[in-house]
This record gives C-alpha cells, sequence and structure tokens, in this order.
C-alpha cells in the first residue's frame, strides 16, 4: 500500500501554528475526522491520546506519528501536519515537531498502521525528502513529493535486484534491530543499515523485531552461511541461535548513525565469536561491551521494579499524610505513634495495599534481571533470590546480587544439561531448571550472600541512618549531583535507584536529596531562558519556559536538548545547582516518603518549606551559572 492512498487532501494542512503539543493533536485529528475515515470521532480522539500516555510518538529528526486503531475507524487514513516553527512533542532527542503525520486503522489483523509507520520512518531518514515536504507549498506538491519518493524506492529496489544477485558480496552480513518502543528507532535502523551494506557491497538481512512482532526472521541456514552478525537492539535479543558466529552487540542508535562503521568492522573479519550459555562476551564497541550488557541488564531490572517502587510508595506515603492530618501525635501514647500510617482505618488501607505493592520491589528487580541473562528460566530464580534477600537483611544489594547470580546460574544449567537425552532436554526449562536453579541460588543466598551482604546493608543503613551535619550534607551533595550529571543516563539511575532502596530501608531523607537535585536542571534552564535571553536560540526560549512544568514533575530529562547542544557549559551549571539543592535538603532535614511525583508529593515532604527553599536555592544558583557560562547566540 502507497502513503498517498492513505491520504485525503482534506487531511493535510501545510502551514500550522499550534502553541502546544494538545493543540496540534487536536488539529491532526480533525484533519482525520474531516476526511470521512473515522465512525466515532470522540472514540478515535481517546485512542490517539491514550497512546500518547505511553510514550510520546514523537521520534525525533522533528517528525511526530501518533496513532489510533480500533473498530472507531471506518477505513485506513493518513493525515499530516506541517508546522513550520515546531512545536514541542516531547520528543525522544528534544527537537521540535515540523512534521505530524496521523495514522487511523481499523481494527484488523493486518496491522496496516505499523506498515505505514514504519515505511514513513525509513523514508524520513532521507533529510532532502524531509526537508520538501516541509517546503512544499501547496497539497498538489506535498503529494508528488511522497509519490516521487516511493516511486524512487521502488525503482532503485528494482535496478539493485539483479546486482544483489549475481555481484560477489564483500561480506554476507545478518542484522537485528530492535528498540524498546518497538516502531520508528527498529526501522530505521534497519534502513541504515541495509544502505551502508549496499554502499560497502555487501549482502545483508535484517530481522526487525517491532511492535508487530518479529519479521524478516533469519532462518538457520542464513544463520550458518553468514560471515557476520550485527545486533543493534536495546531490547533483549535471541541469542543462542548466534552461537559460535562473529556477532558485533550494539545500541540500536548505532544501527542509525554509525552503520558504515559497522559494516567496516564485519568486513575486518576481526569480530570474535558469540559464545551463547556463557558469560557475556566483549567487544572491541564500547556499546556492546560487557559493562553495556551489565548496564541493560540492570536496567531491565529497574524498569520493571519502578511501577511497583512507585505506586505502592505514593500510596504509603498517602498513608502518613492521612494520619498526619487526622491525628494530632502530641496526644498520642508512645505505643500509638509507632503504628503511625495505620492509626485511621483510611491510612491503614492504603499503606496495606502500597505495602503490597511495594513488597514486589526486590523480588521484581532480582527476576527481571535474571530474566534479561537467562531468558525466562531466569525469573523463576531471580524471584526466589529477591525475596530471599527482601526478608533477609542484605536488602537492595542483595536483590542486585540475586539477580545476577540467577541469570547466570541458568547459563550454568544450560552448559551441564547440554548433553542430556533429546527426551530429558525438552523438559529441562520446566524441571530441571527450577528444581536446581531455585535449590542453587537458595543455598548460595542463605549461606553465601546473606551473612557478609547483609552486614554491609545493615552497617550502611545504620550509618546513614546516624548521619549528621558534614556527612550528611556530604551525601546530599553526592546523590544530588549524580542526578544531573547525564540526566537520565547511568548516574541518574544509579542515585535514583538508591533513593528509592534507602525509602524501603525507612531513609527518607537521602530520596528528598535525590529528587530535589533531579527537579533543579530543568527548572533551571526555564528560568536562565528568561533571564538571559541572549544567550539562547530563538527556538529554545519558546521553549525554555515548559522546562518549569517538566521540572516541578521531576523529569530531568526535558533539560537533555540544552545539555546535548551545550555541554560544557550546561552540565556544571546543573550539577553545581543539583549539588547545592541536595546539600540545602540534608542540613534542613528534609525528608521524602514518595519515589516520584515532584511537587505533587510536597504535601508528604517533611519540612517542606525549607526544601521549597533548597529547590528555589539550586535553581537560581544554576540559572545563574548558565547565564555567566553560556555564550551570547548570534541570530
Amino acid at each position: 500500500m502507497r502513503i498517498t492512498d492513505l491520504l485525503d487532501r482534506r487531511s493535510i494542512a501545510l502551514d500550522a501554528k499550534p502553541a502546544s503539543k494538545k493543540e496540534a493533536l487536536d488539529t491532526v485529528i480533525q484533519l482525520m475526522i474531516d476526511s470521512g475515515k473515522i465512525k466515532d470521532a470522540e472514540a478515535y480522539r481517546k485512542e490517539v491520546y491514550r497512546r500518547e500516555e505511553e510514550g510520546t510518538t514523537g521520534i525525533g529528526e522533528g517528525l511526530a506519528i501518533p496513532h489510533g486503531k480500533g473498530e472507531f475507524v471506518e477505513k485506513s487514513g493518513l493525515a499530516a501536519l506541517v508546522v513550520p516553527e515546531g512545536v514541542d512533542f516531547e520528543s525522544l532527542d528534544g527537537e521540535p515537531a515540523t512534521l505530524i503525520f496521523l495514522i487511523a486503522a481499523p481494527n484488523t489483523a493486518d496491522n496496516v498502521h505499523l506498515d505505514v509507520l514504519s515505511k514513513l520512518s525509513v523514508m524520513m531518514m532521507d533529510e532532502n525528502f524531509a526537508d520538501s515536504l516541509r517546503k512544499a507549498k501547496t497539497v498538489d506538491e506535498f503529494l508528488k513529493v511522497i509519490d516521487d519518493a516511493e516511486e524512487a524506492e521502488k525503482e532503485e529496489k528494482t535496478e539493485d535486484a539483479p546486482a544483489e544477485i549475481t555481484a560477489q558480496p564483500v561480506c554476507k552480513v545478518l542484522a537485528v534491530t530492535s528498540c524498546p518502543t518497538g516502531i520508528a528507532h527498529t526501522y530505521m535502523a534497519a534502513e541504515g543499515l541495509e544502505k551502508a551494506a549496499k554502499a560497502k557491497n555487501c549482502t545483508i538481512k535484517v530481522e526487525t523485531r517491532g511492535s508487530g512482532g518479529a519479521k524478516n526472521v533469519l532462518t538457520a541456514e542464513e544463520i550458518a552461511a553468514a560471515d557476520c552478525i550485527i545486533v543493534a537492539a536495546d531490547t533483549q535479543v535471541p541469542m543462542d541461535r548466534f552461537h559460535g558466529k562473529p556477532v558485533i552487540s550494539c545500541q540500536v542508535a548505532d544501527g542509525i548513525s554509525k552503520a558504515e562503521e559497522l559494516l567496516d568492522e564485519a568486513i575486518s573479519g576481526k569480530v570474535p565469536p558469540y559464545q551463547a550459555e556463557t558469560k557475556p562476551r566483549e567487544t572491541v564497541k564500547a556499546s556492546g561491551s560487557v559493562g553495556h550488557k551489565i548496564y541493560m541488564q540492570l536496567m531491565n531490572g529497574v524498569s520493571h521494579m519502578l511501577p511497583f517502587v512507585v505506586g505502592g510508595g505514593i500510596l504509603i506515603a498517602i498513608a502518613f499524610l492521612i494520619d498526619g492530618l487526622s491525628v494530632d501525635m502530641t496526644t498520642l501514647p508512645a505505643e500509638m505513634r509507632a503504628n503511625f500510617g495505620t492509626i485511621t482505618p483510611a491510612a491503614a488501607l492504603f499503606k496495606q495495599i502500597g505495602g503490597v505493592a511495594f513488597a514486589f520491589m526486590l523480588p521484581v528487580l532480582a527476576g527481571f534481571i535474571a530474566m534479561s541473562i537467562g531468558d525466562r528460566p531466569g525469573l523463576a530464580l531471580g524471584f526466589v533470590g529477591g525475596s530471599i534477600a527482601a526478608s533477609g537483611s542484605s536488602g537492595f544489594l542483595g536483590a542486585l546480587v540475586a539477580g545476577f547470580l540467577a541469570g547466570y546460574t541458568i547459563l550454568f544449567l544450560r552448559k551441564i544439561f547440554d548433553k542430556l537425552p533429546e527426551a530429558l532436554e525438552k523438559i529441562a526449562p520446566v524441571l530441571l531448571y527450577p528444581l536446581f536453579g531455585i535449590l542453587i541460588v537458595g543455598l548460595i543466598m542463605y549461606f553465601v550472600v546473606e551473612p557478609p551482604v547483609g552486614a554491609l546493608n545493615t552497617a550502611m543503613n545504620t550509618a546513614l541512618t546516624n548521619m549528621s551535619g558534614t556527612s550528611k550534607v556530604l551525601l546530599g551533595i553526592l546523590v544530588a549531583g549524580m542526578m544531573s550529571i547525564d540526566m537520565g543516563g547511568p548516574f541518574n539511575k544509579a542515585a535514583y535507584v538508591f533513593g528509592t532502596a534507602s525509602i524501603a530501608a525507612g531513609n527518607y531523607d537521602i530520596m528528598a536529596a535525590v529528587m530535589v537535585g533531579g527537579m533543579v536542571p530543568p527548572c533551571a534552564i526555564a528560568l536562565s531562558t528568561i533571564l538571559f535571553k541572549k544567550k539562547y536560540t530563538k527556538q529554545e526560549r519558546e521553549s525554555g519556559p515548559t522546562n518549569f512544568i517538566m521540572g516541578l514533575a521531576f523529569i530531568t530529562e526535558g533539560a537533555i536538548p540544552f545539555a546535548a547542544s551545550d555541554p560544557l557549559r550546561v552540565l556544571p551549571s546543573c550539577i553545581v545547582g543539583s549539588a547545592l539543592a541536595g546539600a540545602l535538603s540534608m542540613a534542613f532535614d528534609c525528608t521524602l516518603m514518595a519515589p516520584h511525583g515532584g511537587i505533587f508529593v510536597f504535601p508528604v515532604v517533611g519540612n517542606a518549606l525549607m526544601y521549597l527553599v533548597s529547590l528555589v536555592a539550586g535553581t537560581i544558583v544554576a540559572a545563574v551559572l548558565l547565564g555567566v557560562l553560556k555564550k551570547d547566540v548570534t541570530e
């Protein structure tokens, strides 16, 4: 199906000026409705917004592709909105969206919206194509740009076919691409690798593991005949099939921006073979190194853990708030004060529900770390190991150890059971792995991990609880400053996870320092764009104030586009501001029992007024530093 088959002249607008993402969505949704392809306009509108709440459809490079699928769609359709001045679409790279394509698909099994979406994503990699769409003066010109591009792509594939069959390839390459959302970057990386392979006279087949499932799946015969395999993925990919073959592991973004380098490495013949069911191999690429793999495995556990932490933690915090507003603590006997958070029936209910959710934190963390290493069989072992850590004294540190222990135990068992008869091999995942794996993990956790790690964890929590004065302030400087080092990266996540683990251990001041440190960068950026207009471009000045909202909601990532454009000046300024806010938060004995929420959880902040002072002080210092360090912009 061609893209222009889905576009109606009534569903294209070339000079839109929406003031916000919501206004842009409403505009393009109305264009789709005007095309007559929607049966229930309100239901379609709700579905588009629901999908947007799951994660932004702004995929970067000025492109956004919102979409909705359901029985309320009469016929597959596409609407297009050109926004010459751009609109903040919360895109993955922070760039304003200047081209918005909205997809409507009926509730059928053909997933036409995914096919069109992937085709659009790939075509948008051509900067000339995208610029031509943005510069189109009429609807006819807009449609012609798309038609010409599709026709050129079709002719190019037709012309290339004989050469690909007859020419002697330099290298036979296979690839797998996958991103967390499974939509745009998956297909953009595939296109990037295919183009690079063609330029270097290599044959290539790319398996895409998108939201519509795995497509173009690599066969055993193709894998056996391949000279090298490139796995450009930010999600877990079945790897055992590549045992013994040269494999390059990297991030999906490398498949887009470093495709030629990856092909050069594949052609070099110096890629070591992948060894399945053993420890991760080291590669010459940092993005595919052991460190990167461990980080991915850890983040797999953290990402699955966070919903339990955030939901359960905020419910527990609300329980304390209810009791705090309902009960005069000064009149309660000492034994009743120990039950704070469960004194009133409403608070007890919130505390019970939140406690159940929060109790899943460590088992889920360990389980999904193990699953990322040993696949599904590792899940049960990780849950058991995490539960032992939660019920024992090793806590968060023990759960981390349990996750990796469980994953590598599965890899060890696979190697041990590799020589079993075929009949027994089939029952290994449901009988032998769980039986021996849980036993091994349980014994190691109880007799090897729990004693030393439990003692360390207890000592650390005791030290944190007894911290005061300078040592406490220094800890606040450290964890808050880490929130600004990479704004959502490993340092930021490490500080955040440390804060949430401290909540579980009953140390609430650390989470307060962590959150205020994460709130400062976006707020400082917003304030700086207002106070020092000459330091920012017109586009930055317009988008800057929206960072107030992101910062106050504890979304540090709002500052990333500014940091990326001028890291040597923005990062130090934000780190200093965050560190100051964290130090003041600790000095003022501020506490926070909720692991997220920004200003929305200020009612459960201990010493909320001085916590606000800490935030304001850090924001002002960072904003002033930005004004001093950044150079004037000439437009």
